[in-house]
């Protein structure tokens, strides 16, 4: 295994890196001239063919770092299913999918999005499509339309694992197992992961060969952008708490975290009735009520998005400006992963922990974990 591991290499530009005309014209649409860390590690390897394993985290440019390799490795006189991408969540898949069609613009390049919580119609007709080239995905609904034998990856020269410790964390890793099983030996695999638990590393000394191992060590945890604050309280006393830290803003874009889908609804629900703009969203929603949250809250028409962990990853939510852990997190990577949601382009953004009196020493494991001390605080008093 080849192994390189940098926290700060050379960006390139993307003019030197041997990319199609076509494809680096809609890189500079996008207004990128030089890549990021892991695209200037990941790229040069996919391009060459090699298989690539990159630990990188949501909001790295990873997407980026395997779809221009994507595109210019399809052809566009084979029939088929050429590319295949693998992704934990609906909203993740719409995403690829999305990045997929604006660096494609001036190619050849037609996608599918097979999730669940949409209709199989429209899936399984743009699959019949010959000219469909790249499958975009969530195990469950991939390995569903291979069962009905509306998908078919005898084809695949290409394939994704992206974000592969979460999909595993949700116990897709059998049904990954089996969609591998369908694939060609002599395809081209990248895999994306923030963690590298041994469960990874099984799936990549069973499905990969040789692949080149790259890391970015992410300054995420530390970023200087982020303030992150703690108060401390009696678990009662919480959603007062959080109504006081809203109220003390002037129009904040606020993600507020709960553990689980009840209690987020619970919150939801207060917050409404005292006639705060709030969304909802948790994995029970649809695809098309999920959409419509999103676009709400990105669009302001609400202000504060009630949430469990489906959005701690996965999504990219510009402007907001404050995360809220209503409820402990269930560890330090979910920690870090959850006020990443802030801060993000270069902005500057505010992570609140309320601790519980109950909390202190699970907040004390978290805590000890972070390469930074989270200030504690008092809370605003408002009028």
């Amino acid at each position: 295994m080849t192994a390189h591991t940098n926290t700060d290499p050379e960006r390139t530009t993307f003019a030197g890196l041997g990319i199609s005309e076509p494809t680096l014209r809609a890189v500079r649409e996008q207004g990128w001239y030089s890549s990021t860390p892991i695209q200037a590690l990941a790229l040069p390897a996919l391009l060459e063919g090699e298989d690539v394993v990159g630990l990188a985290q949501t909001g790295s440019g990873k997407t980026a770092a395997f779809t221009i390799p994507l595109i210019e490795v399809l052809s566009p006189k084979a029939r088929g299913v050429q590319a295949l991408v693998l992704v934990p969540t609906r909203e993740l898949a719409s995403q690829v999918a999305g990045e997929l069609a604006n660096l494609s613009r001036h190619g050849r390049v037609r996608s599918v999005v097979l999730c669940g919580g949409a209709s199989m119609g429209p899936q399984i007709k743009a699959l019949k499509n010959r000219s469909t080239s790249v499958a975009v995905g969530t195990p469950g609904r991939v390995l569903d339309h291979l069962q009905r034998g509306t998908l078919r990856l005898g084809s695949v020269r290409y394939l994704v694992l992206d974000e592969a410790d979460r999909m595993l964390d949700m116990g897709f890793a059998p049904d990954v197992g089996r969609i591998l099983s369908h694939t060609p030996g002599n395809r081209q695999t990248a895999l994306f992961s923030a963690t590298m638990p041994a469960e990874i590393k099984k799936v990549v000394g069973q499905h990969m060969r040789s692949p080149r191992w790259l890391a970015v060590e992410s300054a995420a945890p530390t970023v200087d952008t982020v303030e992150q604050v703690c108060y401390r309280m009696p678990g009662r006393h919480k959603t007062r708490a959080l109504r006081s830290l809203l109220d003390a803003e002037r129009e904040p874009r606020a993600i507020v975290f709960r553990r689980t889908k009840h209690g987020a609804t619970k919150l939801h629900r207060q917050l409404e009735r005292d006639g705060y703009r709030v969304g909802l969203l948790h994995g029970g929603k649809t695809q098309a009520q999920r959409g419509k949250t999103l676009a709400a809250f990105t669009g302001g028409r609400t202000r504060v998005l009630i949430a469990t962990n489906v959005a701690a990853r996965g999504l990219d939510i510009p402007d907001v400006s404050h995360v809220i852990n209503y409820d402990l997190p269930e560890d330090a990577e979910t920690y870090v992963h959850r006020i990443g949601r802030t801060a993000r382009a270069g902005k500057s953004g505010v992570a609140t922990t309320l601790v519980g009196e109950d909390e202190g020493r699970e907040f004390g494991r978290i805590q000890r974990a972070l390469p930074v001390t989270v200030r504690e605080g008092e809370l605003p008093r408002t009028a």
